[in-house]
C-alpha cells in the first residue's frame, strides 16, 4: 500500500523576488533534480527530485511572492511516496529534500552577491 508524505516550508529571504527566481534554476541544476514546470509570470515550479537508495523521488512545488521590493517568500511544498517497506528508511526525505532546496539556495544568492 503505498501513501503520500507530504511537508511545507516557507522562507522569508532578504533578496528582491526576481534575484531569487534567477537563481533557482541554478539551484535545480547543481542539485541534479528534473524541472517538470515552470511558470515565470507567477513564479510557480513543479521539480521532481533524484530518488535515493531505497526511496522514491519528491515532487516539489516551489511558489514566491514578493514582500516589498527587497524582500520575497518562498514556499516549498513537497510529496513523496511512500510504501509500507520504504516508509521506514524514507522517514523525514521530504522534509531533507526541502531543507536542501533552501541551503543550496542560500549558497546560490550569496556566491552571485560576491561577484
Amino acid at each position: 500500500m503505498a501513501y503520500l508524505r507530504k511537508e511545507k516550508e516557507t522562507m522569508e529571504i532578504d533578496y528582491p523576488l526576481a534575484k531569487v527566481w534567477a537563481a533557482i534554476p541554478e539551484v535545480l541544476a547543481s542539485l541534479e533534480w528534473k524541472t517538470e514546470q515552470v511558470d515565470d509570470a507567477t513564479h510557480h515550479a513543479t521539480v521532481k527530485t533524484k530518488p535515493g537508495l531505497m526511496s522514491y523521488p519528491s515532487n516539489l512545488t516551489i511558489d514566491g511572492l514578493p514582500v516589498d521590493e527587497n524582500k520575497c517568500r518562498v514556499t516549498v511544498q513537497g510529496e513523496t511516496p511512500v510504501t509500507t517497506i520504504t516508509a521506514i528508511t524514507d522517514f523525514g526525505r521530504t522534509s531533507d529534500r526541502i531543507s536542501l532546496f533552501f541551503e543550496t539556495l542560500a549558497k546560490q544568492l550569496n556566491s552571485t552577491e560576491k561577484s
